[in-house]
């Protein structure tokens, strides 16, 4: 048989350039559409901001003031724009405090890629100033990581550590370049990633898993649907929105999905989890089937596994492998992009509408309503509730803002009262339950989106432990809105000691600054309330104002979040006061 040589041809021509480490860097930032990121400099990374200095012009550094504010607005940028959030930092202690918010993006699947440097390669392993072993340090939180003491790797690296970061579940990633490698020069050509051998990012989709599904939710007579962020994640609004309306299911969120459907939505019939609402906690132990669509059934939304849905059959709509059967076995898994499963799914369903299960959430909602919502939103007592502050935010920003929370009562407060009109509008540390998100999450989020209104919402706790990015939104002149709802403790933490440590409250009191002032010193206007009457024209007046403003709420020091599920309890076990 005869044979010959087949040469591929190619019309593209790679250009090199003959240019240093640190360069390399910056060119496959810009080559990766980067137009700001966020960090701190120091020693092991001084030539890349000697670098950044050169390219001002295009790309734009932040500098925050620590570099866990660094990774947070980084979440921040990539949380509302889809974009990857890029943070940089130098070795050792700049290093390790970046994990704390590559945890909080790993466990929320946010995309990110953190550059460190690192000290030169000769010195590795020997305790030099300021090394630690990075690389071995952020391992189980990073979606991927890689350490580089070549120049000449640098752009194979980056361009994989943003196609891995984006692609699929997306992630952190972290690189680390020892300082040798930014100073020595290479002949640089940059490559944009398409493809990692042994990594698929999306699965195939089943079709005739996607047909199991169609006859079990067409077959159904009390559905119910719980879905998660991966359906924005996936760009899939427009097809759940369709889904949902077609089989006419009630629809439930857990706090990162939140906004994927408008919060006004008929078809909307509230939160999930620990401090969600209770129809849908209840129901989902009547319902005979459950859609988990882009959720992770993560245990603050499942409780007491032994007792979760045990009535139902399910359905799992996941990009992650890893996540099917994990914590509630399935009966049916499509495995896919949401936005490709859902648009399949979508020609199968049936027209229907289920009126009597639906009447059975607006009876439980009218029960919520007269023990809770009511008395959160419209209190009768003398001190401000969270609940109404949300409602005055709700009603002077029609619902289009972007709610950027951090971790407390006020973060449940928000999630539950806040109006989403718009997908990628609440913004919070869900699975690590990061204190100290909120603040600078919200610089992010309002650079990523000027367009937008942002307001970051914090607790006096958790609005101190990043309290000093304040200096960021000042020399940055981000139009950010700050309103801390201040109850004088950790609330959260002194709400279960009220509860179940029969009202120890150990180290929960806090004795706080004046905030009013802090913010006036970074040149920050700044109103304190403490009167119901003064609160919609001080809300006002924030929204208004055209540059950054801090608004601190005096709120009852010892209110409660209801309705609550206690840890362990079934989705079933719902209190309400």
């Amino acid at each position: 048989m005869d044979t010959k040589t087949i040469k591929k041809e190619t019309n593209t021509t790679q250009t090199t350039e003959r240019i240093s480490g640190s360069e390399a860097i910056i060119k496959c930032l810009l080559a990766e559409g980067v137009d700001t990121l966020y960090g701190y400099p120091g020693g092991a990374i001084m030539p890349v901001y000697d670098e950044l200095y050169k390219y001002q012009d295009k790309i734009h550094h932040v500098l925050t003031r620590h570099e866990q504010g660094a990774t947070h607005s980084a979440q921040g940028y990539a949380r509302i724009s889809g974009k990857v959030g890029v943070a940089i930092a130098t070795s050792g202690p700049g290093a390790t405090n970046l994990i704390t918010g590559i945890a909080d993006a790993q466990i929320d699947s946010t995309p990110m890629v953190c550059i460190t440097g690192q000290v030169a390669s000769h010195l590795l392993g020997s305790d030099a100033f300021q090394e630690t072993d990075i690389v071995g340090i952020s391992t189980p939180v990073t979606k991927w990581n890689c350490q580089i003491t070549k120049a000449s790797d640098i752009p194979e690296v980056i361009a994989k550590a943003f196609y891995i970061a984006k692609s699929g579940r997306p992630g952190p990633v972290l690189i680390d370049i020892t300082k040798d490698a930014q100073f020595e020069e290479f002949d640089f050509n940059y490559e944009k990633c398409k493809g990692v051998r042994s990594y698929i990012p999306i699965p195939k989709l089943n079709h005739n898993q996607v047909e199991a599904a169609a006859k079990l939710i067409n077959s159904a007579k009390k559905p119910m649907i719980v879905w998660g962020q991966g359906v924005a994640l996936g760009q899939a609004e427009a097809e759940f929105k369709a889904v949902v309306e077609k089989a006419g299911i009630p629809s439930a969120w857990t706090i990162l999905g939140a906004g994927a459907i408008p919060t006004s939505h008929p078809l909307n019939i509230g939160m999930v989890g620990m401090h969600g609402n209770y129809a849908p906690n209840v129901l989902t132990n009547e319902c005979d089937l459950l859609i988990a669509i882009g959720m992770r059934f993560d245990d603050r939304v499942t409780g007491n596994l032994a007792t979760y849905a045990k009535q139902a059959k399910v359905i799992h709509f996941e990009i992650d492998p890893a996540e099917i059967d994990k914590n509630v076995k399935t009966d049916v898994a499509v495995l896919g992009d949401a936005k490709q499963s859902l648009a399949a799914l979508l020609p199968l369903l049936e027209e229907k509408t289920h009126p009597e299960w639906y009447q059975k959430f607006k009876d439980l909602y009218a029960i919520e309503y007269e023990k809770v919502i009511k008395n959160d939103i419209h209190p009768t007592k003398e001190g401000l509730t969270m609940g109404e502050v949300l409602q005055e935010i709700n009603s002077q920003t029609k619902g289009d803002a972007a709610i950027v929370t951090d971790v407390g009562q006020h973060q449940m407060i928000a999630c539950r009262y806040a109006n989403f009109n718009k997908t990628r509008s609440n913004i919070t540390s869900g699975g690590l339950g990061t204190m100290g998100f909120g603040l600078p999450a919200a610089i992010g989020a309002k650079m990523a989106a000027p367009e937008r209104e942002v307001i970051s919402i914090s607790g006096d706790g958790g609005y101190q432990m990043t309290i000093q990015e304040l200096g960021t939104i000042f020399q940055q002149k981000v139009p950010v809105k700050i309103v801390v709802l201040n109850n004088e403790f950790l609330g959260m933490v002194r709400q279960w000691q009220q509860l179940f440590f029969d009202k120890r409250y150990a180290s929960t009191e806090m004795t706080n600054p004046d905030f009013v002032a802090i913010a006036k010193g970074y040149f920050i206007e700044a109103e304190k309330v403490t009167k119901r009457e003064d609160l919609k024209d001080a809300v006002a007046k924030m929204i208004n104002t055209d540059g950054p403003y801090f608004l601190e709420v005096c709120v009852e020091k010892e209110d409660n979040v209801f309705p609550m599920i206690p840890t362990g309890a079934s989705v079933s076990d719902v209190r309400l006061e």
